[in-house]
């Protein structure tokens, strides 16, 4: 499957998927790493910290996504309300259906809006009604990143920084942030995370080796025919750069 013989499933906030991976991920000979991607707050901004090598049956673990499932649930159910305020009702039961399973979030609306002809797309429900400042933008009370960090040491794994570029912070920002990460108990940072530059790769490397950080990488698949997040395509890690995976392979 592309090449990839080592696998980390990190879903949002639950490891319901892992189940499912594991059956077949045993079939394409593939070596699964049990994971999660937590979000949580820094100085006001939404970070995500990925936990690697957890044990999903540690109460550190289920309490975490315990926690995460109600604060999901409590936003989904506050962006139907701010809809049925903007003239759209009943959106949680139509968002709830398409979600299935897994946790009702913005897309689910996003899709649902689009199903029953309140939108033309999910690109314009995001614009009109989902997206950042609109009638059904919901910010999340999200835990600290040190509680987060805790949850996951507690579960035997791993805390990652997800994704460093993406939070668009200046550099002396982002390393105030593993200053406390690092404070807290964090182990790595995601290096390499999907197709970014090779400039952004060797400013990520410089910043582990800094802080003496493991470094983790992968290519951020989310959902299939997204060329910038197809699964196995990355750049490798630099040299200076001490693998994750060194850490439960000891």
């Amino acid at each position: 499957m592309r090449g990839v013989t080592s696998l980390a499933l990190t879903d949002h906030d639950t490891t319901r998927g892992l189940g499912e991976a594991r059956a077949q991920a045993a079939i394409e000979g593939i070596e699964l790493i049990a994971g999660i991607e937590l979000s949580c707050l820094w100085q006001g901004m939404n970070i995500h910290v990925v936990g690697l090598n957890v044990d999903i049956e540690s109460d550190a673990l289920i309490h975490a996504e315990a926690h995460q499932l109600r604060a999901r649930e409590e936003r989904a159910l506050s962006i139907a309300d701010k809809l049925e305020k903007a003239g759209i009702a009943n959106t949680y039961e139509g968002a709830k259906a398409i979600a299935g399973d897994a946790i009702v979030g913005r897309p689910h609306f996003a899709r649902h809006l689009v199903e029953r002809g309140a939108v033309k797309s999910q690109a314009v429900a995001f614009k009109k009604y989902l997206g950042a400042g609109k009638q059904g933008d919901v910010k999340q009370m999200w835990p600290g990143v040190g509680t987060v960090v805790e949850w996951i040491v507690n579960a035997g794994g791993v805390a990652v920084i997800a994704h460093p570029d993406k939070y668009k912070m200046t550099r002396t920002k982002l390393k105030r942030l593993v200053d406390d990460f690092c404070e807290a108990g964090g182990g790595a940072i995601e290096v390499v995370s999907g197709r970014q530059t090779p400039q952004v790769t060797s400013d990520m490397a410089r910043i582990a080796d800094q802080y003496e950080l493991l470094a983790s990488c992968g290519s951020d698949f989310h959902v299939p025919d997204q060329p910038w997040q197809e699964l196995g395509s990355f750049l490798p890690l630099p040299e200076i750069s001490v693998p994750v995976w060194t850490h439960w392979q000891k």
